[in-house]
């Protein structure tokens, strides 16, 4: 069959994405905790909102675990660790700084496992940062020998925390990890099945039941009656009547009648089947009105057309694969929404069967049985030939055998003839709709489970590929690694030491319609990121600019822009409507630094989740609250700025530990108070700050 030439084909290639969306991961308790969560709860969650980079999530729940007497040295490790993570000194909070001071007086560490050396280890490296005496040396080996595990966060959270030559000790590790672990646990054949949706199992419409009308039935039943009855009585004249040829001749056409009926209904049933098939694979042909479409039928039509311009015959022209494959499109698409009537799932868990539906006529294509049915529905010609030559025999033997059932008693023949003829003939019809349905039937039942077989089958393989999905805290260490070795990039760049930069931020945004995912009450992660790198040196500002792929963990597009302090007017985050936030950073030129940190929600809203807090944990997880402290900072005093931020990072943070000056440049112990010593009154509140005073803040988070 030839395809009409006036058929339009609209489709999807190369980069395009159809109907991108969120993909949620839910079901699972990953980040979720409830009011009634124990304490132990709590903390797991802290821990793994750290993993995942939402610093600002995780203290709060990690601190409240610790004051409700959950203290074990793990979790003593990682109240340090949330602390201090993707802050500076000059960040913490006078009444943070308090408590970091008396830690040890709260943070029973007991023993000598890899969790309380791990936290005895940070607790150095702090005291360590305004020590003009301290041997780096010393404290670095000790540092090597921790466990791997414990090693690596501290390298990972810490990296923001430490000041002067231990700064670019740590910054050098940091590196070497990162670069290590950046292509770690088969990431480029792993990235891409996190933003892969959990697959719905495949449905398959089911076969619609025999439906016989009930006149059918009494017609066949009172023609079956009397076209037998009328039969009889003319067997029954040729005999009374002694005429032994006409009644061989009615033997005959008996006979032959039953041979034309049997293989005259194979024939039928196959040559309808035949149209069938072909209105199904024809472009313009229907064999049924299209079921209402609403809007998941539309989006099973998009991602059909958008697949099977994707996986199309080698050397076929897309525009004209499509063209050839409409009917089969649409069937398919029709069949997929009254499958998915009962159990409605997303488009996007279905995905797999649609791609594996268009795989699968590619396929058929390839291999010539596209096409096949013609063959396999082809009336075999024994069958033809047998239900002609009964079709002859039953009516060259009627004949002779009514003339002479009419010759023999000519009103009662004819009588007889008249009923055969008339209720033969209803009797007939009423039985070949009856036996084509019932076959009609047992054939879609076959076509089903054949193709519940496949879909079942393609459904274990499609799971067992998904297994390995990684999870969140995975994706958040291979986007950590990458944002080392673009800053190690912008170093090497502009020659610059870790030990040379006041201050650093990131921001991490999607770029353009790049797919997204995340996993129930995390941050967002996307297929492609646009990364900014603030540096803030003493000549000024080092902005570098890539888009990252992180599939491959490739940069692309790199750009660089330098500026100086006083350049830099205003830094705020603007909220649509839509819930998207855009991060702006207004130059004195006019020139405007953008980047969509959260695009348009897209996806369903979740039940159980805020928008809001969505929005909250993924400007966390992208860095947002470390970069406008540091840019509100030199937009509002420029600088200034950074001299102030190192005397308060200094000066205000030890003097907060209650350290003299005289006595920093000495060896700073961080001692459990004597009880008969009064503690340092706290007044807790659970949220960190947002930053030290006297920051000029521009931003708009909603």
């Amino acid at each position: 069959m030839t395809p009409a030439d006036n058929t339009a084909a609209n489709f999807a290639a190369g980069n395009a994405h159809v109907d991108v969306q969120g993909i949620v991961h839910g079901g699972v308790n990953y980040y979720r905790t409830s009011p009634d969560s124990s304490p132990r709860e709590k903390f797991e969650a802290g821990v793994r909102y750290l993993e995942s980079g939402a610093t600002g999530r995780a203290w709060p729940r990690i601190d409240d675990a610790v004051l409700s007497d959950y203290r074990t040295n793990r979790a003593c490790f990682y109240w340090l660790l949330a602390l201090l993570s993707g802050r500076t000194r000059g960040e913490l909070s006078d009444e943070e700084a308090a408590r970091l001071q008396n830690s040890d007086h709260f943070l029973p560490l007991s023993g000598d496992d890899p969790w309380a050396e791990g936290a005895r280890t940070m607790l150095r490296l702090v005291e360590s940062i305004n020590r003009a005496d301290a041997d780096l040396r010393v404290l670095m080996k000790e540092f090597d020998e921790l466990p791997p595990r414990q090693r690596d966060l501290i390298l990972r959270h810490l990296e923001l925390f430490l000041e002067g030559p231990i700064k670019d000790d740590v910054w050098h590790r940091a590196l070497e990890r990162a670069r290590d672990e950046q292509m770690d646990r088969d990431r480029e054949d792993r990235v891409w099945k996190f933003f892969e949706p959990a697959p719905a199992p495949p449905l398959v419409r089911q076969p619609a039941p025999v439906t016989i009308p009930t006149l059918t039935w009494l017609q066949a039943g009172v023609g079956a009656v009397v076209a037998v009855a009328s039969t009889a009585h003319l067997g029954y004249l040729l005999v009374q009547g002694g005429r032994v040829s006409a009644l061989l001749a009615y033997l005959l056409s008996i006979v032959g009648g039953g041979f034309a009926a049997r293989n005259g209904v194979d024939w039928c049933f196959r040559s309808k089947r035949l149209r069938m098939k072909d209105e199904e694979h024809s472009p313009n042909l229907r064999r049924r009105p299209d079921v209402p479409l609403e809007a998941f039928g539309r989006q099973v039509d998009r991602r059909l057309e958008y697949y099977f311009a994707k996986y199309r015959p080698s050397g076929m022209e897309p525009d004209l694969w499509l063209t050839w494959t409409a009917g089969l499109r649409r069937s398919m698409r029709n069949e997929l929404v009254e499958a998915y009537r009962e159990k409605p799932a997303k488009v996007e868990a279905i995905n797999w069967l649609i791609r594996h539906r268009a795989i699968g006529v590619k396929g058929r294509w390839e291999k010539g049985t596209l096409w096949s049915h013609h063959q396999e529905l082809a009336t075999p010609l024994p069958t033809k030939a047998t239900a002609v030559f009964g079709a002859l025999a039953c009516t060259i033997g009627g004949v002779w055998a009514s003339s002479s059932a009419v010759q023999t008693d000519g009103l009662i023949g004819i009588r007889s003839v008249a009923l055969l003829v008339a209720f033969g003939w209803i009797w007939g019809r009423a039985w070949l709709r009856i036996s084509i349905e019932h076959r009609r039937h047992a054939s879609d039942q076959l076509d089903v489970a054949e193709l519940e077989a496949d879909s079942e089958a393609a459904y274990g393989l499609w799971r067992k590929r998904l297994a390995d999905k990684p999870d969140d805290g995975e994706m958040a260490t291979w986007l950590d690694c990458d944002r080392k070795v673009l800053l190690d990039e912008a170093l090497r760049h502009y020659r610059l030491k870790m030990s040379d930069i006041v201050a650093y931020a990131f921001i991490e945004a999607r770029s353009g319609s790049a797919t997204r995912a995340r996993v129930q009450g995390g941050p967002w992660r996307y297929r492609k990121y646009e990364m900014k790198i603030f540096l803030i040196t003493a000549d000024g500002v080092r902005q570098c600019n890539a888009r990252l792929h992180f599939a491959d963990g490739t940069f692309h597009d790199r750009n660089r822009l330098n500026y100086r302090f006083e350049a830099v007017t205003a830094v705020h985050v603007r909220q649509a409507d839509d819930n998207s936030h855009t991060f702006e950073l207004s130059l004195m030129d006019g020139q405007k630094i953008t980047a969509q940190m959260i695009g348009p929600e897209l996806e369903e809203s979740q039940e159980s989740e805020d928008p809001e807090e969505v929005s909250e944990v993924s400007l966390d997880a992208a860095g947002l609250r470390h970069t406008l402290h540091v840019l509100e900072g030199v937009a509002a005093e420029g600088k200034a700025w950074m001299t102030r931020e190192r005397r308060r990072g200094a000066n205000g943070f030890w003097m907060t530990l209650g350290v003299p000056p005289r006595r920093r440049a000495g060896r700073v112990r961080l001692r459990r108070r004597p009880k008969r010593q009064p503690a340092v009154e706290i007044e807790y509140a659970p949220h960190r700050s947002a930053g030290p005073a006297g920051t000029s803040a521009h931003s708009n988070l909603g």
